[in-house]
């Protein structure tokens, strides 16, 4: 499950809407919008994002953060390390070969140091 899909879920089940009516009056199958929630489709066009936000009601805070985890939620991403310092390419490499087995603390600690919540973390120094 993708963040988008996750949130699309959480939003559609508070309002207590089913999948099948939800995906009818938006005019997408519902096996698409299953798809899109469980993170086995791309991200969703910023069209889709905005009519699914219409549909729940959003309040424009909330259409910020479903558009801004629609921009987080590609399931497959590739990482362009092309010209950059090695130890980017090592990290980029590591980080997709382990992240199945990060536990959900790790993960915490990883996107708190990428969200600059942590600024112990903003040490430049050359270990690995």
């Amino acid at each position: 499950m993708t963040p988008f899909g996750e949130k699309v879920r959480e939003l559609r089940a508070t309002k207590k809407i089913a999948l099948k009516k939800m995906a009818e009056d938006l005019h997408v199958s519902s096996a698409y919008l299953s798809a899109l929630e469980h993170g086995q489709r791309g991200r969703p066009a910023p069209g889709l994002v905005m009519q699914i936000a219409g549909y729940l009601d959003c309040i424009w805070d909330e259409v910020e953060d479903l558009k801004r985890l629609a921009m987080l939620s590609h399931p497959r991403v590739t990482l362009d390390t092309a010209g950059l310092a090695p130890r980017y390419t090592l990290l980029a490499n590591l980080l997709s070969e382990r992240i199945a087995t990060l536990s959900e603390d790790q993960i915490t600690k990883i996107l708190k140091v990428m969200n600059n919540e942590d600024k112990a973390g903003d040490d430049e120094g050359g270990g690995v």
